[in-house]
């Protein structure tokens, strides 16, 4: 795990009307403050990545779907500087995953439907405060195929 993400597991609540998914609460210990909350939608087999937040945290969770979040800590000063961290999230794996500052973050779309990613924020976008780079950036060297085997 790298230093300061934190995967907590979520409940599903299903009645014959449906399915309450509970994400985040103000009282939940994960809780660090709201800035605003927004709605990816990723295509099968797309790549969103990389993007890097010098000060928003990120509260993600998967409402529909599935994806693979990559997570690459190059923070200075981390004690999980370098490490690679991969999590299979969503329909078969419905959890809040914490994503601190300075993480650099990325996702894909696995299986053959669309994916929605939630994320609550903790402070409302600025693309000052945005890094972006690209998904096949060297320096990290993922690589982002499905792996068979």
């Amino acid at each position: 795990m790298i230093e300061g993400v934190i995967v907590k597991p979520l409940k599903k609540i299903m009645d014959e009307r449906g399915v309450v998914m509970h994400m985040l609460r103000k009282d939940d210990p994960v809780f660090e403050g709201f800035g605003e909350i927004y709605f990816s939608v990723i295509f099968p087999g797309a790549v969103k990545a990389w993007h890097l937040h010098k000060e928003m945290t990120l509260n993600y969770a998967v409402v529909s779907g599935n994806i693979k979040l990559v997570l690459y800590d190059q923070r200075p000063g981390s004690k999980t500087k370098g490490v690679l961290q991969e999590l299979f999230i969503g329909d078969d794996n419905y959890c809040l995953v914490k994503v601190p500052p300075g993480v650099v973050n990325g996702f894909k779309a696995v299986g053959n439907v669309k994916a929605i990613v939630a994320n609550c924020a903790t402070v409302p976008h600025d693309p000052a405060e945005l890094v972006r780079i690209d998904p096949f950036d060297k320096k990290i060297g993922y690589d982002w195929d499905i792996k068979n085997g």
